[in-house]
This record gives structure tokens, C-alpha cells and sequence, in this order.
């Protein structure tokens, strides 16, 4: 179980990682660990597996401090977050176990980070060319309630805790477009009902992560602490920037970021040359 030292430069740095994803992922609707993760992997040297484990464990305190902040409005709604929770809790295990059987193998962690970052960036850049996409959808619905089925709600969070456990990822990245687009939930209650039913993910995904040694903790409290306070600076944010310009900027980034672990995994597997920096 990694404790892990950090220097004072190493907390300075991590805390400004933390904020600018909690900021960014706020004002972009995707989550921080979807902007931490490639960012310790790529320019901090965390190896695959041990950013994986480190970007989950900190998510768990913006979701459960961004879950409370919603509860406390009503701004989520409580019968989805308990099916896709309770799906999620089941998939996030099932998730962990294939993580544990595989991260040895980075090769192959490396494959599956690139094609997971491949459809959120094309459809960021889409969203952010057409100005199109949840900043719109079913606006002229103010009701509380995720639609749909409940056996789908579990079967869909029991998805997305798979996705979790193996790559770390979840939340906005997932959990958010799918309730607008699959379920076509008002805008306003998926971000809560998103951070809520993140938070038995994110617990039981760390707790896997850290029995398997793959979390250095002090790190992850010191992102956790930066994301918390980014995520208050991107709610004061978010009606002064526009999210066009933003998803058009990060779907550019995860476009290189899934390119440049698809790249790692073609130079790793099959001996391609390296050709994304």
C-alpha cells in the first residue's frame, strides 16, 4: 500500500493538478479524473496502473463533497442514483477484479485508455463545432426525475462501474451524456444524480486500488483537496465562459490523449514508432 512522501513541490504541483481539473471538468461536464489521469500518467511519470488508482481514489472526494452540495438543493434525483449505484457498486467490482488481472499487462491498460478517451473527444469537438448537446438538451423540462426504466438504470450503471473499476473513469465522462442521451434526463439533475451515484463507485473502486497497491495516498488526498476547490471555482465560473469554446479545446486534448495511448500501445505491441510526443 503506497503512502507515499511528497516535497513540498510535489504537493504544490499536485494541488494546482487538482484545481485546474476540478475547474475544467466542472465547466466541461466531463469530471476532473478524466483530466487527471493522462496528466500524471503522460508529464508526472505515474505509471499506467498507479494513475489509475491514485485519479479514482481523489475523485472520491469531489463526488462526495459535489453529491452533498446537490442534495442539499434537491437537485438530484434519489430513486436513479440508487439503481444505477447499486448496478454501479456490482460493476465497479466486476471491473476491479479484470483491472487487478490485467495491470501487469500495460500494454493492454494503455489499448483500452485509448479507445475509452476516442468517443467522449469526438463528441465534445461535435457538441462544441454545432454548439450542440447538453448545454441545450430537454432544457424546457424543469422537472427532478431521471426517465427510464429501472432494471435499464441498473444495467447501465452496472456499465459504467465496469468502466470505473478497470480504467478509473466514470462520472460526467459517462454518466452524464448517457442520462441526457439514453434516458433523456433534464440537464440540471444529471450532474447531481452523476457525483451521487459516484460516490459507492468511487469507494469501492479505491478500496480495490489501494489493497492492490496501486494508490499513492498522500497524492491522492492532495488532488482530492485541489479538485474540491476547483470544482467551487468552476460553479462560479460556469455562467461567464462558454462551454463551445471549452469542449472544443478538451475534446482536442482527449482526441491526443486517446491517439497518443493508442500510439504507446501499437509501439509497445507491435513494435510501431512512436509518432504522437
Amino acid at each position: 500500500m503506497p503512502i507515499g512522501s511528497l516535497n513540498p513541490l510535489d504537493i504544490l504541483i499536485l494541488i494546482i493538478v487538482g484545481i485546474l481539473a476540478g475547474t475544467f471538468g466542472g465547466l466541461i461536464g466531463t469530471g476532473g479524473c478524466s483530466i487527471m489521469l493522462p496528466i500524471l500518467n503522460f508529464y508526472l511519470g505515474y505509471p499506467t496502473a498507479l494513475a489509475i488508482g491514485t485519479t479514482l481514489f481523489a475523485v472520491m472526494f469531489t463526488t462526495a463533497s459535489g453529491a452533498y452540495g446537490h442534495l442539499k438543493i434537491r437537485n438530484l434525483d434519489v430513486k436513479a442514483t440508487i439503481y444505477m449505484g447499486t448496478g454501479g457498486s456490482i460493476g465497479v467490482v466486476v471491473g476491479s477484479i479484470i483491472f487487478n488481472l490485467i495491470k501487469s499487462k500495460i500494454a493492454i491498460l494503455d489499448l483500452i485508455l485509448g479507445l475509452v478517451f476516442i468517443l467522449p473527444s469526438l463528441r465534445m469537438i461535435y457538441e462544441g463545432v454545432l454548439r450542440k448537446g447538453p448545454a441545450k438538451a430537454k432544457k424546457e423540462w424543469l422537472g427532478g426525475e431521471i426517465p427510464g426504466n429501472a432494471v435499464f438504470k441498473v444495467i447501465f450503471g452496472f456499465i459504467i462501474g465496469i468502466t470505473t473499476g478497470l480504467v478509473g473513469l466514470g462520472g460526467g465522462y459517462a454518466l452524464v451524456p448517457g442520462m441526457i442521451y439514453l434516458f433523456g434526463a433534464p440537464v440540471h439533475v444529471t450532474m447531481g444524480t452523476s457525483l451521487a451515484t459516484m460516490i459507492p463507485m468511487t469507494i469501492i473502486g479505491s478500496i480495490f486500488k489501494v489493497m492492490g497497491g496501486d494508490v499513492i495516498i498522500l497524492a491522492g488526498i492532495t488532488l482530492g483537496i485541489g479538485t474540491t476547490v476547483g470544482a467551487q471555482i468552476g460553479a462560479r465560473l460556469i455562467k461567464r465562459v462558454s462551454p463551445y469554446g471549452l469542449k472544443i479545446i478538451f475534446g482536442a486534448y482527449f482526441l491526443y490523449v486517446s491517439l497518443k495511448y493508442l500510439n504507446i500501445y501499437l509501439t509497445m505491441a507491435l513494435g510501431w514508432p512512436k509518432i504522437i510526443p
